[in-house]
């Protein structure tokens, strides 16, 4: 029992690794935001669609409808490290327990508590600190505010994500919802993506090895790294790993770009991951 436990832990911190190298990996591709959101979606679609034979029965509407704030969330991101930095892109992006904690009385019945509030606050202050922080304008990071906005848009649409699956798994507990919704998310995201993708700069194949490693691990296999493993480890040791994705996240860049950020940056990333870890402890302890 151990053992696996120990094993589920390593497969959870390898699809944290995989999904650190998103940033990194965005910006070293010569193409524009709108191919990589397309062709990345499109790979990891079809290899989804391959390795999880479970999630290809019983789509519904639901199924779509959770999809396309998916497709929304991953084409945020990619068009976000395209603008700012690689660690705005992702300190913004996890922003996202904020409005998870206000949708949640919204649309899953769930009642906001104390510690719920204690970490919409701290979201808010990481945020306002991260935002106020100067970032200077270099060749990986061309439009820094604009980037954070839409950083912060897809924080937003990741929120959605979540609340729609665990909408989808209470309706359905049997059925592998989030699965699902990843396929159908990565195929919408291809589709909606690919009139704006074509005419871009032509695909060479330093960008094609980027798109395979994009599609392929850093979503295919991250993901299903991450689905096999996430029921299996209490759910403090699985935030305390999945941390390691905005922690590792800026250091790829910082390694193949030359990105560094600034210190305000670092402060309220840091007030943001603290809040969203201390929630998931707080929630594991009432369990």
């Amino acid at each position: 029992m151990e053992s696996s436990a120990g094993k589920n832990r390593i497969l959870l911190l390898f699809a944290a690794i995989l999904f650190s190298t998103g940033g990194a990996a965005i910006k070293l591709a010569a193409l524009t935001g709108w191919q990589i959101a397309s062709y990345r979606a499109g790979v990891a679609a079809v290899f989804l669609w391959l390795v999880l034979p479970a999630a290809r029965r019983n789509w519904t509407w639901r199924t779509l409808a959770g999809g396309i704030v998916y497709a929304a969330m991953v084409v945020l991101f990619v068009l976000s490290n395209k603008l700012t930095t690689a660690a705005n892109a992702i300190l913004l992006q996890s922003t996202y327990p904020l409005y998870l904690l206000l949708l949640g009385p919204l649309f899953l019945k769930e009642k906001l508590r104390t510690i719920d509030v204690a970490v919409v606050a701290g979201v808010i202050l990481g945020a306002a600190i991260l935002f106020s922080g100067s970032e200077h304008v270099v060749a990986s990071a061309p439009d820094p505010a604009r980037g954070n906005i839409v950083a912060l848009a897809s924080g937003i649409a990741w929120a959605l994500t979540i609340a729609a699956m665990r909408w989808l798994g209470k309706r359905n507990p049997q059925a592998e919802s989030a699965g699902s919704v990843a396929i159908a998310g990565n195929a919408i995201a291809f589709v909606a993506c690919l009139p704006l993708a074509i005419g871009g700069p032509a695909m060479h194949l330093p960008a094609a090895a980027v798109i395979a490693w994009l599609g392929l691990f850093q979503v295919g296999l991250g993901y299903v790294c991450l689905t096999r493993s996430i029921r299996h480890v209490p759910a403090v040791d699985a935030a305390t790993l999945l941390l390691i994705e905005p922690v590792l996240n800026p250091v790829w860049a910082w390694l193949v770009h030359g990105e560094v950020p600034s210190g305000l940056a670092l402060i309220g990333g840091a007030i943001i991951m603290s809040a969203a870890f201390a929630g998931s402890w707080w929630q594991a302890r009432q369990a």
